[in-house]
């Protein structure tokens, strides 16, 4: 078995210790393994399925593959025994690609077009707190060993929920904006001014094909870097930040689009 990558992509928080306990426990039972942490923002099931979709749809990666674990427990708002949460899954996309990751909100959303096998994993989704440090990480180990034997009954593709539209999925270092909305979607011609309307904000953004299309200092809505062939679009202030001219709003908030 060659030596493996994964990708753990969670709501620790950026430099949380829980990466670390958590990529002890893999190492423990995967020595070789290379292990990669990305945090989303707590509870964002958003953020976390457009980040599962980005990286398991990039062309061309071997032995990489990504576990997950944004949990929110909001599947059932009573009182939970013996810390009881959303099931763990398991996903193979047409591409090969293979996921483990907690089922909740809109984890599985992004990559739903794109799967081709579905499964409850069979381990307990229960009797720990921190089960993605506790329990999790066999099921982890039993993908990459391809023991079958992790796999129980097959889930329905059909009740994952399809992603929002025009909602945020993601800030990045630069302050720009990337949104749920794709390029195949919009009907805009470029050069047009569009008012964008987010978190109370309201900024005039001129629609382009490219975010470096506007003069510095101006406000483009434009394809990003995300999306592999169907871009995902981006709010990109040139020479600055659209995160602070927009009042640092949150990833999942909407956004509304009018003409000036």
């Amino acid at each position: 078995m060659a030596n493996s990558t994964i990708v753990i992509i969670a709501d620790y928080g950026n430099g949380d210790p829980a990466f670390t306990e958590v990529s002890l426990q893999i190492k423990q039972l995967l020595p070789e393994a290379t292990i990669i942490p990305q945090s989303t923002p707590a509870f964002s099931t958003i953020n976390t399925g457009f980040w599962i979709y980005q990286i398991a749809a990039t062309p061309h990666l071997q032995n990489t593959y990504i576990y997950s674990n944004t949990a929110p427990r909001k599947e059932d708002k009573q009182a939970q025994m013996n810390n009881r949460g959303e099931k763990l899954m398991y996903a193979k996309l047409k591409n090969g690609f293979e996921i483990v990751a907690v089922n909740a909100g809109f984890v599985f959303s992004f990559v739903k077009p794109l799967i081709e096998e579905f499964y409850f994993i069979n381990i307990p989704d229960q009797g720990s707190q921190f089960r993605s440090r506790d329990i999790f990480p066999k099921a982890v180990a039993q993908m990459i060993q391809k023991d079958a034997d992790f796999l129980e009954d097959k889930g329905n593709i059909d009740t994952i929920p399809d992603h929002p539209r025009n909602v945020i999925t993601s800030i990045d270092g630069y302050g720009n904006i990337k949104t749920s909305a794709r390029f195949s979607e919009v009907a805009f011609e470029p050069g047009q001014p569009l008012i964008i309307d987010i978190h109370h904000q309201k900024h005039l953004a001129t629609y382009t094909d490219g975010i470096f299309h506007v003069k510095d200092g101006e406000l483009t809505f434009a394809p990003g870097s995300s999306g592999h062939n169907d871009k995902f679009m981006e709010l990109v202030l040139r020479g600055g930040s659209a995160y602070r001219l927009f009042d640092r709003p949150e990833v999942e908030e909407s956004f509304e689009i009018t003409l000036p």
